[in-house]
This record gives C-alpha cells, sequence and structure tokens, in this order.
C-alpha cells in the first residue's frame, strides 16, 4: 500500500514539524504513549483522511464493483490500525475486540454484509473518533527496549536485593542453574527492561543467545544464592546486548477497574436512560422478553465504555465479576421480561458490579511483544525527514 502510506507519512511529517511525537506524549524515543490524540487529528483533517479512505478502498476493491466484503474489510482495519500506531489485534484485551467491532460496524445494517465507499468513509470515521475516545481514557504505552533500562537495573543497588527476592521464591538448593535462571525472566518484568520471556520470539532470538554465552557445564549445576545473583548479573548483560542489536517492541497497558466509572454512570439519570433506552432498542426481536444470561452480558458489552469497564471476555476477573452481579440481581436465565424489567436488571448488575469493584479493585497489566516493525509502519520511533529535531542518544 505505498501510496497510501506516502500519504499518510507525509501528513505525519507535516505534525512532527509543528513539533507533535507520534501517537501521543514521547519520551527520549523509548517510550510512546498512544492515548487518540494523533488518530482524532488525523480524521479532523479532511484531506489526510480522504486520502486514507480513497486509496485503502480502491486497492482493496478488487473487482472495482465499488464495494468491499467482510473478508476485504479486516484486513483493511488491521492495516488502518497499524498505519495509526496501534498494537496488533491480541496486544492487550481490548485489541481484538475494537477489530471485531469495527468489521461489524462497518456491515452492520448492509445488504450481504458489503458496504460502498461512502460508508466506509462514514462508519470509519465514527468509529475512529470512539477508539479516539477510548484511548484517551485507557492509553496503551508502547515502549521500545533496547537493552538501556536494563542495563541501568544491573549496575544499580536495586539488583542485588530483587535477585536474591527472585531466588527466594522460585530457587531452592539444588535446583540447575538455568531452571532457575530461566524462571527469574519470566519474574523480571519490562520495569526493570526485561521484554515478556513468554514470547516464543524472545525466547528464540533473545533468551537462548543469552544463555549460551554462559558456561554451559555450569547451568547444569546445582545453584545457590550466591551463584544464581552472579550468573543472573551475567545472563542480563548478555540480554541487554541482544536488545541493543535487535530492540524489541512491547506494547504495554495497565487498567485499574474500581466501579467508579459504573459509579459516574449510574450517578447521571440522563446520561444512564439515554444509554438503557439505546440497548433495549438493540436487542433482537427474538431475544426481547427473555432475561438470559448471554443477553444480559451483551447487553453489557453495549454499556461497557460508559462504564469504564472492559468488554467481556477481555479480562477474567471482571467477567467473574459480572457473573456473579447477574446472579446478585435475580436474573433468572430465561425469565419473561418487559422493557422496564430488564432495564431494571441491567440496573441492578451494573450496580452490583459497582460494589463488588469497590470492595475489591481489579488491576490488569498486560505487556505483549509487537512483531509488526511499527517504526516502518507508522514511524514511532524514527522521525521520517526532513524532521530538525535530532535522535536521542
Amino acid at each position: 500500500m505505498e501510496r497510501r502510506s506516502s500519504g499518510w507519512f507525509r501528513w505525519r511529517r507535516k505534525k512532527a514539524r509543528e513539533g507533535r511525537g507520534a501517537g501521543g506524549e514521547e519520551d527520549h524515543q523509548h517510550k510512546v504513549v498512544v492515548d487518540g490524540s494523533e488518530i482524532r487529528e488525523l480524521v479532523e483533517d479532511r484531506e489526510a483522511f480522504g486520502m486514507l479512505v480513497d486509496t485503502t478502498f480502491r486497492q482493496l476493491d478488487a473487482n472495482g464493483d465499488g464495494r468491499l466484503s467482510v473478508r476485504e474489510l479486516r484486513p483493511a482495519v488491521a492495516d488502518i490500525g497499524a498505519a495509526l500506531g496501534l498494537p496488533a489485534e491480541g496486544a492487550s484485551p481490548n485489541t481484538g475486540h475494537i477489530c471485531s467491532e469495527v468489521v461489524s460496524e462497518l456491515t452492520h445494517g448492509t445488504s450481504q454484509g458489503e458496504v460502498s465507499k461512502a460508508e466506509f468513509r462514514e462508519a470509519l470515521s465514527d468509529i475512529l473518533l470512539g477508539m479516539a475516545a477510548g484511548l484517551k481514557r485507557d492509553p496503551i504505552v508502547i515502549l521500545r527496549m533496547d537493552g538501556e533500562d536494563l542495563r541501568d537495573f544491573v549496575a544499580s543497588s536495586r539488583y542485588e536485593p530483587s535477585a536474591a527476592a527472585i531466588f527466594s521464591q522460585i530457587g531452592s538448593e539444588g535446583a540447575p542453574l538455568r531452571r532457575c535462571l530461566s524462571a527469574a525472566l519470566q519474574q523480571l518484568a519490562v520495569d526493570h527492561g526485561v521484554p515478556p520471556a513468554s514470547d516464543a520470539w524472545v525466547v528464540e532470538n533473545i533468551v537462548e543467545p543469552a544463555l549460551r554465552q554462559l558456561p554451559a557445564d555450569q547451568l547444569e549445576q546445582p545453584a545457590s544464592q550466591d551463584g544464581f545473583v552472579r550468573q543472573l548479573r551475567e545472563l542480563l548483560g548478555a540480554v541487554a546486548e541482544r536488545l541493543q542489536e535487535q530492540p524489541v517492541i512491547v506494547a504495554h497497558t495497565e487498567n485499574t477497574y474500581d466501579g467508579s466509572g459504573v459509579k459516574r454512570l449510574l450517578a447521571n439519570k440522563f446520561e444512564l436512560d439515554k444509554l438503557l433506552d439505546s440497548v433495549w432498542r438493540g436487542v433482537p426481536g427474538e431475544h426481547k422478553n427473555k432475561a438470559s444470561k448471554e443477553c444480559l452480558v451483551a447487553a453489557l458489552d453495549k454499556m461497557a465504555d460508559a462504564a469504564s469497564l472492559p468488554h467481556h471476555g477481555a479480562v477474567k476477573q471482571v467477567d467473574a465479576v459480572v457473573d456473579e452481579a447477574i446472579k446478585t440481581a435475580n436474573a433468572d436465565d430465561g425469565e419473561t421480561v418487559d422493557e422496564t424489567r430488564f432495564k431494571k436488571l441491567l440496573t441492578d448488575t451494573l450496580g452490583a458490579v459497582m460494589r463488588q469493584l469497590n470492595s475489591n479493585p481489579v488491576f490488569v497489566s498486560t505487556n505483549t511483544v509487537v512483531h509488526e516493525p511499527l517504526s516502518s509502519s507508522s514511524g514511532l520511533f524514527s522521525s521520517p525527514p526532513p524532521v530538525s529535531s535530532s535522535p536521542s542518544e
């Protein structure tokens, strides 16, 4: 999609000259906060957004009939997301949901699940603005891990106490050193400068080559705490060298679900009633008058953004809270209900969710390796020329 990309970069270069970083707040070319600001600016830039829609649609419309099928839409949505600096589908609890919702929204109400260019443009604008609002509330942090933070950690006074604490958790006198070191990498986090060691690419290209730099005979020997602390330092130094040669891009998200968003929604009667009306209108005719758990979960999903909750299936701990709240609201599966009863069940369920999360907040942190070359697709960590700013050291 070369032609479209060049138009995108022209727009990005214009923003770079105005002193804007890519995707939001930028910190020394190692961290980018994707907060939705750039998505909003793209949609509001009529020329750039029009170019994005026109060239994308033209290249996807293989038979030239002026319509796109669902099969053609999913890669288009993924490509546009990558161009906007978003991590790939599956990189956070909500990215998979976002992609599915985009395709669903684009084809909703269209004949045979196809969309015209006018429908594509209008729906894409609405969806991107909604996505920008979600990212403003829950930003995604894109980290470039090149070994610098890891070297700082190993050289700091934090290292030895942290290594000893890790050994006490995962090790025991007599366990093979290799096993202890591998387990230690699972315990260390991006805060220490270590990319997710559960990722297969990281294991193959970073961890295993680093382990091969350690004496092979020692790796199979029983580990002592002193030996573990010493060898872990060597291993992390080797990992830092590998990261310097092959930096790893990580999508990091943090969310605390404490019920405050639900409380705000329930306190705003006007917004709540408007949302309940919208949800009720969206319930399929065959499901109206039946308060099945499935139907209630789907309805609550439509209210998730307004209540600052994750979509169902994204966070298991919150799913458990919602399931319990549905029981607390006495929503008998298959109960015959009218509109008033249905809305009351939703309101009572939200109240139960709010109370449970207020008592026991759910904290979720995710770190996912982004395997797409974001530096080339979106310019997150490399300023496209001509830009006057110099790269950071």
